[in-house]
């Protein structure tokens, strides 16, 4: 239980960390969507090990296999499409010591808690290992938007520790985000970021940070009232990444230093089309979208595993000592990026398919979209 996501475009992942493969199976993607397999294998490149000094050096090419869904012309069909990535660079002796001690802040208790049993070797499940398949779906999901209503999908390093690049006064280009090996796109400021990741894996540490994303084009009227509100699922999803402590829309928590008059959004008539002065909202009112950008932040934590010595105890509650072994992120942010824009994709696409469903047949009482 627990590894399907989405009601009309859904996505459910398989396979472990040092399993011999992971893979995702997709499940209401609209047929004749031209799959683009070289989008696909640059998306899964962004998230790729080893693409720097800043991140893990476990070494994996992340070749995709396309095993069913697709017509020989690569158009959707419609049907179940089967994506399986090889895991190819593993190494399981570095993990034998885990199997009689807890490693601090990692789901070795829990999962031991509620199963059991636990995958000792990468984490198994918990790894981030997982998110390429997420990858390889949100690829699709992008493709599908792009194709539907022309969105995209924008994500960025806005902080690392205690270092925050300025305020973004407009979305930032791809190629402006890829520049740095830290994806922050403020020259400077990636510059820093640098020495700061470089100099928490001297010290056998970590640091967390934050990502900003923002979903352009998205039409009015995605998402529902009370339970599927858009930003609801969008924080799910993004909570269900690994490492995530934290997520925001629009003005966040920030917004609850202004008085009502101040933060609100007000309406106005532009280009024929009804829109906002500002964007405090994050560009959802009531759960649905609005037709601005939507536009949110998620906290990271500082990568649990570390170098440095820590206590801890195994199941059999004895205390022990723990150096972690392995190859590791000393920040997960440069490679989070391509993550979080992949659940974005997820979820806005789940909804348009989802409106589309209950609207189309009828038309729109209101304005179009």
């Amino acid at each position: 239980m627990g590894n399907i996501h989405g009601h009309s475009f859904r996505i459910a992942t398989f396979g472990e960390s040092h399993g011999p493969a992971l893979g995702v199976v997709i499940d209401g993607c609209p047929p004749r969507v031209p799959f683009d397999l070289a989008f696909l294998r640059s998306e899964l490149a962004r998230r790729r090990p080893g693409q720097s000094k800043l991140t893990t050096q476990r070494q994996e090419g992340d070749a995709p296999e396309i095993l069913s869904g697709l017509s020989p012309d690569g158009l959707t069909l419609g049907s179940p499409i089967a994506i399986v990535i090889r895991n190819v660079d593993q190494r399981s002796s570095a993990y034998a010591e885990m199997k009689s001690a807890y490693r601090p802040s990692h789901a070795d208790f829990t999962y031991d808690a509620k199963y059991g049993i636990r995958a000792v070797e990468g984490g198994g499940r918990s790894s981030a290992r997982e998110t390429a398949a997420r990858v390889a779906a949100g690829a699709l999901a992008k493709t599908v938007l792009k194709h539907a209503c022309g969105a995209t999908i924008t994500a960025w390093v806005e902080s690392v520790a205690d270092i925050r690049m300025p305020a973004a006064t407009k979305t930032p280009s791809l190629k402006q985000v890829e520049a740095s090996p830290t994806r922050c796109p403020h020259p400077a400021t990636a510059q820093r970021i640098e020495a700061r990741i470089h100099a928490a894996r001297a010290d056998g540490d970590s640091v967390g940070g934050v990502i900003c994303c923002v979903i352009s084009g998205l039409p009015a009227g995605l998402g529902s009232p009370v339970f599927d509100r858009f930003e609801a699922e969008l924080a799910k999803a993004m909570l269900s990444l690994p490492a995530t402590k934290g997520f925001e829309l629009g003005s966040g928590f920030a917004g609850t230093l202004l008085k009502g008059s101040e933060h609100n959004d007000v309406f106005v008539k532009k280009g024929g089309r009804i829109r906002t002065l500002t964007n405090r909202s994050g560009g959802t009112q009531g759960g649905i979208t609005n037709g601005e950008d939507v536009v949110f932040r998620v906290a990271f934590k500082p990568t649990a595993t570390v170098l440095k010595p820590q206590q801890t105890v195994g199941p059999d509650g004895k205390a022990t000592s723990l150096s972690a072994r392995g190859r590791h992120d000393p920040c997960v942010l440069p490679r989070a990026v391509p993550i979080v824009e992949a659940m974005a994709a997820l979820v806005a696409v789940d909804h348009w398919i989802r409106d589309r469903g209950q609207n189309a047949p009828f038309g729109r009482c209101g304005r179009k979209a």
